[in-house]
């Protein structure tokens, strides 16, 4: 997807801004620390599970590839963590300074369906 305004807002929940950050909106500004890392290890996840659906295609022994998804499902988690760790961090902290109960009732949501 290209963007070409600086801030352009995607949708109601998306902004993408000139240097690439994607985020989530909410009623409060904020920045990530992590994007980079998030994206990197995204990437890596996706890599790995097409190669686990080559596996699939290939017919490969079913244990194989079960030990393979089970290291997708665990890249994937650990991306949840950091992101959710960088919310907690930065998001969280503005939202309770800028009294935006609307951020942290989202993000109680959000562990919830995320602990499930």
């Amino acid at each position: 997807m290209e963007i070409n305004d600086n801030d352009k807002e995607i949708n109601s929940a998306w902004h993408v801004h000139e240097d690439g950050t994607v985020h989530a909106h909410h009623g409060h500004t904020h920045t990530h620390t992590q994007t980079k890392a998030v994206l990197n290890r995204l990437s890596r996840a996706i890599g790995h599970l097409s190669a686990v659906k080559r596996m699939v295609e290939q017919n490969r022994d079913c244990s194989d590839v079960l030990i393979q998804l089970s290291a997708v499902n665990s890249a994937i988690k650990n991306v949840s963590k950091i992101i959710l760790q960088d919310h907690i961090e930065h998001c969280l902290v503005e939202a309770a300074k800028e009294n935006d109960q609307e951020a942290i009732d989202k993000l109680k949501e959000a562990i919830d369906k995320f602990v499930k």
